[in-house]
């Protein structure tokens, strides 16, 4: 993995390798991180990484007024792609305590909605209704006259949102396959934990289920073809969602997540790298506890053991050899428990190829295509009766 960062900043070198897979340049990216270069490791130094890291998402959200002023909106979109993509890279490494957080995230939430008005018409926002509120969301709407197509349900893990799953540029490699795409920021994430307050839990079919009644309402959508993909702690969301909501036609991960309460046991040991800084802070956050002993217990529960059985559909694991967050004898693990899948496929990225550390951010472009292939041919597949669910 490109590493810029010299001592204890793995989770800054992932951020930096993400941003330049998903679009930053090289020479915007060096500038940010340079101020940081000297801090003493990622919990003291990410207020300093926050704001070099805005100075340059500002300056380039100048430029993108400026050239929008000017009549050029295709250069205007790029920048404002390039400064959303920088904010939210940068806000997932800041403390929740930091009373500037929501503040820099709506600014990424702008900056998109601007991509979304001048340069990319086919995704908007929508809301999903879910228990008397809503979870915010990114429809990337592939069809072209009104028709149903296919469409991907798409969760990010413990600290991504649904603007990091769109920079991915995975829900753009799906439409050019005829096949929409909801990135949505489910409980414990993104807008529906910042602004919504909404913790996550242990049932992520809850959230399925909501999603999927909100998709067949749609007739731009083909309700006997809808599937559901995630990465990190998605990767035990989706396998989850998947064994009890019978209405996905088929899952993938980007990192296995088969017992992440044993790996938050781990992570008290100082076992394996954290995904930000103010971990067990986030952590908290994130599942709504004030208490790690606690939580630690409840977290006994995330895990698939048990439950990877019940998965009846075609079901890809890619996971990366190094992947230094989840070991990847937890993608084995799953892999052989899903017995009852008629397509079960196991795929491990070696440190050779690329996207061998977690989710693949080190090399993103690659696993992002072999997901993407592996839903196209999987459609394919159950459109024939080459495949079947059980």
């Amino acid at each position: 993995m490109f590493e810029y960062f010299t001592g204890p900043k793995y989770v800054w070198n992932l951020g930096v390798c993400a941003t330049l897979n998903n679009g930053g340049l090289i020479d915007e990216v060096d500038r940010a991180c340079r101020p940081a270069r000297e801090a003493a490791d990622v919990d003291s130094g990410s207020r300093l990484f926050m704001q070099s890291w805005k100075a340059v998402a500002d300056q380039v959200a100048d430029q993108a007024r400026a050239s929008e002023a000017a009549g050029h909106l295709r250069t205007a979109g790029q920048q404002w792609y390039r400064s959303g993509l920088y904010v939210c890279q940068a806000e997932r490494m800041l403390s929740n305590s930091d009373p500037t957080r929501r503040a820099f995230y709506q600014q990424a939430l702008d900056a998109f909605e601007k991509v979304f008005e001048i340069a990319d018409p086919a995704t908007s926002r929508v809301e999903i209704p879910f228990e008397g509120t809503t979870l915010p969301a990114y429809f990337s709407n592939a069809s072209k006259a009104g028709e149903p197509v296919p469409c991907v349900i798409m969760w990010n893990g413990l600290d991504s949102t649904k603007e990091h799953m769109y920079t991915s540029g995975w829900a753009q490699e799906m439409g050019e396959r005829g096949v929409s795409v909801l990135m949505i920021d489910n409980p414990g994430s993104g807008e529906a934990l910042r602004f919504g307050d909404l913790k996550s839990r242990i049932e992520s079919e809850q959230w399925a289920t909501a999603q999927i009644d909100w998709l067949e309402s749609r007739p731009d959508v083909d309700s006997d073809r809808i599937g559901l993909v995630g990465w990190s702690l998605g990767g035990y969301y989706v396998p989850r969602a998947a064994a009890f909501e019978k209405r996905i036609r088929f899952i993938a991960v980007w990192g296995a997540n088969h017992n992440w309460g044993e790996v938050q046991k781990k992570r008290l040991q100082r076992e394996g790298e954290n995904p930000v800084p103010h971990y067990w802070e986030h952590v908290l956050w994130v599942w709504g506890f004030d208490d790690v002993e606690k939580f630690i217990s409840y977290a006994e529960g995330v895990n698939l053991d048990g439950v990877v059985e019940r998965i009846t559909v075609p079901f890809l694991i890619a996971h990366g050899a190094n992947d230094r967050q989840i070991s990847v004898e937890y993608a084995h693990r799953s892999y052989d428990q899903a017995i009852n899948s008629p397509k079960r496929e196991l795929r491990i990225f070696s440190i050779e190829e690329g996207a061998a550390e977690h989710v693949g951010l080190d090399h993103m472009p690659h696993i992002n295509a072999y997901v993407a292939d592996w839903v196209e041919d999987t459609l394919a597949e159950l459109d024939s009766g080459a495949v079947r669910a059980r």
